[in-house]
């Protein structure tokens, strides 16, 4: 057991709030609406993967760096972590992006 990949998780999590926050990209410009995506973006994914995962297509791979604390067959807890970090780097790339180009055509 070890918590490696979870603790590489939360680092790259606090990174994506630490952007956010500075360039005020998804949760700190509009923090209600921000949740709800990040909420709606970690069910449908959670969705794909329990189906998946019943379906016979998703395995949990054995590898030492995970905690081997399932929250469902074949479902660790770091996959949770791992579609939170996922929703929130594509909210803040698409709000980095929208930045760029409103500041392109400031220019």
């Amino acid at each position: 057991m070890s918590i490696l990949y979870l603790l590489t998780l939360l680092v790259s999590l606090g990174g994506m709030v630490v952007l956010d926050w500075r360039f005020r990209l998804f949760f700190w410009k509009r923090p209600g609406r921000a949740a709800a995506v990040l909420g709606i973006g970690l069910a449908f994914f959670l969705a794909w993967d329990l189906a998946g995962i019943s379906l016979g297509i998703f395995h949990r791979g054995e590898t030492s760096v995970l905690t081997g604390v399932l929250l469902a067959p074949e479902l660790p807890l770091e996959e949770i972590f791992f579609l939170c970090f996922l929703c929130y780097l594509t909210m803040n790339l698409i709000g980095g992006v929208s930045l760029l180009r409103q500041r392109g055509r400031r220019l």
